[in-house]
């Protein structure tokens, strides 16, 4: 299961995480706050998102209008994978795969 990332999913997390738990499910999430249950995230890192808006804010508190700003895409890009819920559903992931992650939750 893909689960992506809008408003209602997002405070909704828990009762995703558990729903999926309670059928077996893995599920691939967007957003960090779901690691903790979730099996694996990879999504955009929401911190450097929130970092890199600050300087939209001071491009326009130095008067550049906001029609002027281009558009960016996210740069930075984070995997968490879970390996209490990949045991929980019996799964094993692949060496390669857990290399390359940002962060494995043991």
């Amino acid at each position: 299961m893909i689960v992506l990332g809008d408003v209602l999913i997002i405070r909704q997390a828990p009762r995703v995480i558990a729903l999926a738990a309670k059928h077996h499910l893995p599920a691939m999430h967007f957003f960090r706050q779901f690691a903790d249950g979730g099996l694996v995230v990879y999504g955009p890192d929401i911190f450097d998102l929130l970092r890199r808006a600050g300087s939209y804010v001071d491009k326009i508190l130095k008067g550049i209008k906001p029609p002027e700003l281009s558009v960016e895409q996210p740069t930075k890009f984070e995997l968490v994978i879970n390996m209490k819920t990949a045991k929980a559903l019996g799964l094993t992931v692949p060496s390669p795969l857990l290399i390359r992650a940002d962060e494995v939750i043991e």
